[in-house]
């Protein structure tokens, strides 16, 4: 069957083409007469984007209980195997860390088996040729639109010949098929490239804005947030709040995010979950009293939920502690002083609704910051009969889209951001419900040099979130300049998390000068072609660069990793820009042409009375197409 456009997948976020004019579908049909099972295989291309979107289809046609051991939703064989396999791995405060190595004999795999797509690998991967780099070469990119387990692996066989498959991790995983009952796998996306890992990226992110995240956001502009967690941590109070919000209203700020802390009794990480009712304690005046005051200051508000938790000391456990994933009689297993809730079960979900949206309703609510704060075990729920138990996982998942699909459909102007411990379910199929997830609890900025380094490989900037924090860094401990910690922030969805009423006033007169700036290039920020330049894996420095669509516009990040005694010049190299263009550059009275700044560069002394370049440097430089008077 072929046909133009494509239809989206029923409970699993898909890919689209609404207007039917950018896609082409084609479904290979296969039966199985012993088993009477129909497989429908789906392929859709997006020529404008050398993207193709892969899935399954099982339908059982017999009289008989089917039971599937492995739906993997893309097998792709290549001739040969000359390729480098790149993959995103790490842990909690080192996401997405890149790890380059040859295709050899046998398998090669990254997977996750903690019913969510993990801090530890990324589903995200790559194989280029042994050649490639950011600017030249060939190169595949693969992904997928799920955010549980998942296994993507590629075997070399004798003849070597490369089979890539992407899918659900077939470990624990069964799911039975009663007569006439279908599976549905979710998408996997492969993206091809002949002009490097930079032009792989931009198609992907074009691809993303236009065919895969929530349109009510997908290139609207992000605000600006202030995030309450490093300021209060569980310290919160109504007049602390709102002097805090003031503060960054003066400064530019355009969202006021609470984060945890407001509901139920919590005073620390002990208890309260699921509980989704105001402090009174703290708050005497309730939550719609804060919000309306800050909402008068001229804010946004936003707060944060982890609604697929629960707390021991909560009255929902009290109430309910059947909703809990844990085996039957044995002793639950606990993770951050709390439990998971079971949301394969309908009664949950309907529960996690009603509550959020009351809160929405109550506050006329702008943001919600959706976090998960630990890893799913004890694999069992109620709900299910003992042949169904290895579908746990899958409908875990189908549950948490349902409940975000459900309150992005009733509220659709709430900005939704994912968190996972910080970047640890930074994955597509939770893009279309948040369209941008926090990605690292690590905010000191030369960690993340390497972490959003590694992440744009696979995802937008503006699916990012960074912000700037105190320095000491309480991640690393590191001390940074506020110079160094906004410039790396700014090439994502930018905010701030520290006091700001702390400041001093020649920081709040800097903070307010970087708002502007960045309200200014915004767009650039955060929808301009990003590129790669100097890789923090591999050089002592690095460097990014944003170049507007029409390339008349464009800003580059240089960041010095380590400090250079002696150092001379340096030599700043720009991408993306047109040849033929003759562009300004901040910090420079003559101008150049694009060919001159993209090949030949220029000559910059970053050294403080030429004898070192001091280590954390960073330093922006600003490209404005000009008219040349020669």
């Amino acid at each position: 069957e072929l046909e133009k456009g494509k239809n989206r997948l029923k409970s699993l976020h898909s890919t689209f083409d609404d207007i039917g004019q950018c896609a082409e579908t084609l479904t290979i049909i296969l039966t199985d007469s012993i088993l009477d099972l129909t497989v429908r295989l789906n392929y859709t291309i997006f020529p404008e984007y050398n993207v193709l979107v892969r899935n399954t289809e099982f339908l059982n046609n017999s009289n008989n209980k089917l039971t599937l051991l492995k739906a993997m939703s893309l097998q792709l064989d290549l001739p040969d195997s000359q390729y480098d396999f790149i993959q995103f791995s790490g842990a909690w405060l080192r996401e997405r860390q890149l790890y380059r190595t040859s295709l050899r004999p046998g398998i090669q795999a990254i997977d996750s088996l903690r019913y969510s797509s993990s801090p530890q690998q990324n589903p995200f991967f790559m194989l280029s040729r042994r050649e490639t780099t950011e600017h030249s070469g060939e190169v595949y990119g693969f992904n997928f639109i799920y955010s549980g387990n998942f296994q993507n692996m590629i075997e070399v066989d004798h003849f070597d010949t490369a089979r890539v498959t992407v899918g659900i991790n077939p470990v624990e995983f069964r799911f039975l098929l009663n007569p006439a009952e279908s599976f549905v796998t979710p998408e996997a996306i492969v993206i091809y490239s002949d002009q490097g890992m930079n032009q792989m990226s931009q198609q992907l992110s074009d691809f993303y804005r236009h065919h895969l995240v929530n349109p009510n956001f997908s290139q609207a502009s992000r605000p600006i947030i202030l995030n309450s967690w490093e300021t209060f941590y569980f310290d919160l109070g109504t007049e602390k709040i709102l002097d805090l919000a003031k503060a960054a209203k003066d400064l530019g700020i355009e969202l006021f995010v609470l984060d945890d802390g407001w509901f139920g009794h919590r005073k620390d990480d002990k208890s309260s979950l699921g509980d989704w009712v105001t402090d009174r304690s703290r708050l005497p005046e309730g939550i719609g009293f804060l919000a309306d005051e800050i909402h008068k200051i001229g804010l946004q508000f936003g707060l944060w939920f982890e609604p697929e938790m629960i707390s021991i000391d909560s009255d929902l456990y009290k109430n309910h502690a059947d909703w809990t994933i844990h085996l039957l009689d044995r002793e639950k297993s606990v993770g951050r002083n709390q439990y998971v809730l079971d949301l394969t079960r309908q009664e949950v979900v309907d529960y996690l609704f009603d509550s959020i949206s009351k809160i929405i309703i109550k506050t006329n609510l702008d943001y919600i910051k959706w976090d998960m704060n630990r890893h799913i075990t004890d694999i069992y729920s109620i709900e299910l009969d003992s042949e169904q138990q290895m579908e746990f996982g899958h409908r875990y998942i189908l549950g948490l889209y349902q409940l975000l699909d459900r309150l992005i459909t009733k509220f659709p102007s709430v900005l939704f951001e994912s968190c996972s411990s910080g970047g640890g379910r930074f994955d597509l199929g939770l893009m279309y419900y948040a369209p941008q997830a926090w990605t690292s609890d690590d905010t000191d900025p030369i960690e993340r040099l390497k972490i959003q380094h590694g992440t744009s490989y696979g995802y937008s900037p503006s699916m990012m979130t960074a912000h700037v924090s105190i320095s000491p860094n309480e991640q690393s401990g590191r001390q940074t300049s506020l110079d160094t910690r906004t410039n790396v922030a700014y090439f994502s969805s930018f905010g701030y998390e520290l006091d700001v009423t702390r400041l001093s006033v020649e920081e709040k007169e800097q903070v307010r000068e970087q708002i502007q700036f960045y309200k200014k290039y915004r767009s650039l920020f955060q929808y301009g072609d990003f590129y790669r330049i100097n890789s923090p894996f591999s050089c002592d420095s690095a460097s990014w660069q944003v170049v507007s669509k029409d390339k008349c516009q464009s800003i580059l990040l240089y960041a010095q990793l380590n400090s250079k005694l002696n150092p001379g010049y340096t030599r700043v190299y720009f991408s993306g820009l047109d040849k033929d263009k003759c562009y300004s550059v901040s910090g420079f009275d003559e101008f150049f042409y694009g060919d001159e700044l993209m090949n030949a560069g220029i000559k910059v002394s970053l050294s403080n009375l030429a004898l070192c370049v001091p280590e954390y440097l960073t330093k922006l430089f600003v490209i404005e197409e000009v008219v040349c008077k020669y």
